[in-house]
């Protein structure tokens, strides 16, 4: 099966800058705002959006490492921050790709166990063919695809970084 680039190194960059601006001015009466990245991608892409952040607001940046196992969600999702740290706290929850939305809605069910002053979503490739209820309030690229069709994304520190069609 052949690949299809969809979103280069320097597309990948732009768009996290906007999707930074974006969640900045949704979360800029907070003097701190919490990003919960679904590991791996999801948390390697949360760090690409602190580091924008970080350059463009003086917002104080919690980093959350969340860990869903994909092929059973139902199970006990893990942070790598206890719930004390995030409680009554703005939060996003951020993901490389937004597929069926089985490990989103399942995160999203993990976090609103716990009061939250406001809660939205973010990812960098929104798949437009949902399983469950579950959007992204913030993304990078909507694309409608087949069932059959795969998306990857590969963050690569040496600029190689893409997103791919296959």
């Amino acid at each position: 099966m052949s690949q299809n680039i969809i979103l280069t190194d320097l597309e990948i960059k732009h768009k996290t800058k906007r999707m930074a601006y974006q969640i900045y001015e949704t979360f800029i009466e907070e003097e701190e705002v919490v990003l919960a990245g679904i590991a791996d991608n999801g948390y390697v892409f949360a760090e690409k959006i602190a580091q924008e952040l970080k350059s463009i607001s003086d917002l104080k940046i919690i980093l959350c490492e969340v860990h869903v196992n994909k092929q059973n969600p139902q199970q006990t999702i893990q942070t790598s921050i206890p719930a004390q740290e995030y409680t009554n706290k703005g939060l996003i929850l951020i993901d490389d790709v937004l597929n069926s939305g089985t490990t989103l809605i399942y995160a999203v069910k993990h976090f609103l166990e716990v009061p939250l002053k406001k809660f939205k979503t973010a990812v960098l490739v929104d798949r437009n063919h949902k399983k469950y209820p579950v959007k992204a309030d913030f993304k990078g690229i909507s694309l409608s695809t087949s069932l059959q069709e795969h998306v990857q994304v590969v963050f690569d520190n040496a600029n190689n970084s893409y997103a791919s069609l296959s």
